[in-house]
């Protein structure tokens, strides 16, 4: 058995202390306006956010910010924050990103700080020698895993139509990580506007229960 599945399976973890629960990339807002109410919809946002929109992107800069040198990582972090969508988005990467720096820091003593989520995961990475294509599948399963937990609560979806959520897209998960390996910031763009557009539209959003 790998320590590396271990390692990560600990710090993808919702005990993360990241505060992942608290934040939906705008699913929220998609819920609250019916595009989401089943386990199908949800299927489809999330394949469409993995295929075309920020889950991929973020696999993107996870892997850059791996291969990157000391002197370009404030370039990859730069262009995770310029990529953001929204304040929100914005809001969510920066303060997850802060809190796996400062967690990673003081546990795994890997000095790093201030760097947007994917940033910080592709370095802590780097730092411990962890693959890089297991990290980034292990990344997006506990992306896909953190909004099925919140559609969960807000759809409602019962517990195994979640769980079969998640094990319809582990090979989507592990498809997009092995496509983005050889990845540069060139290769960062999304298409995924509708949950860009509910993203901004959560800012406004009058009854909420996520940040994001």
């Amino acid at each position: 058995m790998t320590t590396d599945v271990l390692t990560l399976s600990q710090l993808l973890s919702p005990s993360f202390p990241v505060g992942a629960f608290a934040y939906s990339s705008g699913l929220e807002t998609a819920i609250e306006t019916g595009t989401i109410a089943s386990a199908s919809d949800l299927n489809n946002w999330l394949t469409a956010l993995l295929t075309f929109g920020g889950a991929r992107a973020d696999a993107v800069l996870l892997v850059t910010a791996y291969h990157a040198d000391t002197t370009h990582v404030s370039t990859v972090d730069a262009s995770a924050r310029a990529f953001a969508a929204s304040k929100e988005r914005l809001m969510e990467t920066d303060l997850q990103g802060t809190a796996f720096c400062d967690t990673v820091r003081d546990v795994f003593d890997v000095p790093l700080s201030g760097l947007t989520y994917p940033v910080a995961v592709g370095r802590t990475a780097k730092a411990l020698k962890l693959d890089l294509k297991l990290t980034t599948a292990m990344f997006l399963q506990a992306f896909v895993g953190n909004l099925t937990a919140a559609a969960m609560r807000l759809v409602p979806l019962g517990q195994t139509d979640g769980q079969r959520v998640q094990t319809q897209l582990k090979p989507l998960c592990l498809s997009v990580a092995q496509d983005v390996q050889t990845a540069t910031l060139d290769d960062l763009h999304a298409a995924a506007f509708m949950s860009d557009i509910t993203a901004m539209r959560h800012e406004t959003q009058y009854s909420r229960v996520f940040r994001t």
